[in-house]
């Protein structure tokens, strides 16, 4: 049973914040949530396993469960026989948030402290993220930072775009990836897809790290790069497939309305449009907190989130046929260009 919070104890767990982190990061270091995910396990049983003493684990194991993790069956006479099992995909979650290589590892470098302590003052205007961060990227230097970061975040992307493989890339023979950073998501495309092309489309500077995971990844003679600024000149054509993924979120309407026009006009007549965001949800609300924060600081970007449907309309509106939203741990919204249409 999915149980509601109320505002007094989400507070509570919210001000807690960091030694909740710290009883996750302790859970995983020690193996302990591998074997709470394979569960149900007893109490005694974890304790000796772990080599830990049964009641402050029980203490513990609290902790955890406060959180919404895992389930909890506790007899009324013998505590060491209480038995746990963590929710599905706990360790993978908490691996992905505070393990060595976390996303919000990597943005925890970003200059947030500048605001800290100060969101009166930049709601005002009086307080703005420095130099520490550019949008869009200024130098080689920061492209390269940025595209590492995002390259980062691509799990659930990659995740969903596997899941449905066979059913995106079987007829499909060259894919423009538009703003696909270091090529990372078109190299993963390729693994499954070994009929398929894929230029990655993006500023010049980032060539060289499309480069570098070309030859990291051995797709020598299948990932290219394209250079190209998609607000001064259109996209190009030549293509049966095309994709946004996590791009068309950090730009208002109005250029999402005309970056969306332009693929329908560079797209092969049947071609492929696909479109990968995290779409507007209390989940993805949640994944997005660190960004809404920063970028409180930076006016020249929003990222904003939207529901699934501004695109699904937006995709029939420009003239798209076939849309639909395809599952998975970000959805996918897919649809064709008509056949016979230039």
């Amino acid at each position: 049973m999915t149980v509601t919070l109320s505002p007094r104890a989400l507070m509570s767990l919210l001000v807690n914040g960091p030694k909740a982190t710290d009883v996750l990061h302790t859970a995983l270091d020690l193996g302990l949530l591998d074997a709470l995910e394979a569960g149900p396990v007893r109490l005694d049983a974890l304790a000796t396993r772990f080599g830990v003493l049964p009641l402050r684990l029980y203490k513990f194991l609290d902790c955890i469960e406060s959180l919404g993790l895992l389930t909890r069956d506790e007899p009324d006479d013998d505590i060491g026989a209480t038995s746990y099992r963590a929710v599905p995909g706990l360790r993978d979650a908490v691996n992905a948030v505070v393990g060595p290589d976390a996303t919000e590892r990597d943005r925890d470098r970003y200059p947030w402290r500048q605001l800290h302590g100060r969101l009166a003052e930049s709601l005002r205007g009086e307080v703005s993220i420095d130099d520490g961060f550019a949008w869009p990227p200024k130098t080689a230097e920061q492209t390269a930072e940025f595209e590492r970061s995002m390259a980062l975040g691509l799990g659930p992307a990659i995740e969903t775009v596997r899941r449905h493989s066979s059913r995106l890339w079987s007829d499909r023979h060259r894919l423009l990836d538009v703003g696909g950073g270091d090529g990372s998501l078109a190299a993963h495309i390729l693994d499954t897809a070994p009929d398929l092309r894929a230029d990655v489309y993006n500023l010049p500077a980032v060539a060289p790290l499309v480069a570098a995971t070309r030859d990291a990844r051995g797709h020598a003679d299948r990932l290219g790069f394209v250079g190209g600024d998609f607000f001064r000149e259109p996209l190009p054509g030549g293509y049966d497939a095309l994709s946004f993924v996590r791009v068309l979120h950090d730009w208002p309407n109005a250029v999402a309305r005309e970056l969306v026009q332009q693929a329908y006009a560079a797209l092969e007549p049947g071609g492929l449009i696909l479109i990968c965001e995290e779409f507007r949800t209390p989940d993805r609300l949640a994944m997005q907190f660190f960004w809404s924060y920063f970028l409180i600081g930076v006016d020249s970007s929003v990222s904003r989130l939207r529901e699934a449907d501004f695109y699904t309309k937006l995709l029939t509106e420009v003239g798209f046929h076939d849309v639909a939203v395809l599952p998975g741990t970000w959805e996918l919204v897919i649809a064709y260009k008509p056949s016979g249409v230039e």
